[in-house]
């Protein structure tokens, strides 16, 4: 069977990341638990590029979690900081790559973008808001 997680590694490896700045560059090891044994997964980035590959060597930046953390970052249920908040990720090392590894996750499966928010609004309730904040405003002066 093949998990969220493993999809997203999959993902990862097919082209270019214009997500990514082109500055970026380091490895990154994913540690994966699961039913007492860890996976171990390693990725090169440089050039907007990323190369896979199943390995434990050493990287800049170590995550480790179970596998279920994994799968719902890999789906967007679970952004990669609040996991980290939570201490269901562990991070150690260059927590500056970490950062930038974080454009690579999917957002939330029911989010969109705000400008498509925005046209999708009906115009009178733009125009609504505008009008009550603008009274809002004007009051409290």
């Amino acid at each position: 069977m093949t998990t969220p997680a493993a999809k997203l590694i999959g993902r990862l490896e097919s082209g270019r990341h214009p997500d990514l700045p082109e500055t970026t560059t380091g490895t990154v090891r994913l540690d994966i638990r699961e039913d007492g044994r860890t996976e171990h997964w390693h990725l090169t980035i440089a050039d907007q590029q990323v190369r896979v590959d199943q390995r434990g060597d050493e990287a800049d930046l170590v995550l480790r979690a179970d596998r279920a953390v994994f799968d719902r970052i890999a789906t967007g249920a679970l952004h990669p900081a609040a996991a980290l908040g939570r201490n269901d990720l562990t991070v150690h090392g260059d927590i500056r790559l970490f950062m930038m590894l974080r454009r690579l996750f999917p957002g939330p499966p029911d989010a969109r973008h705000p400008r498509e928010a925005v046209d999708s609004a009906p115009a009178s309730a733009g125009a609504a808001d505008s009008g009550q904040s603008g009274h809002a405003t004007g009051s409290q002066r």
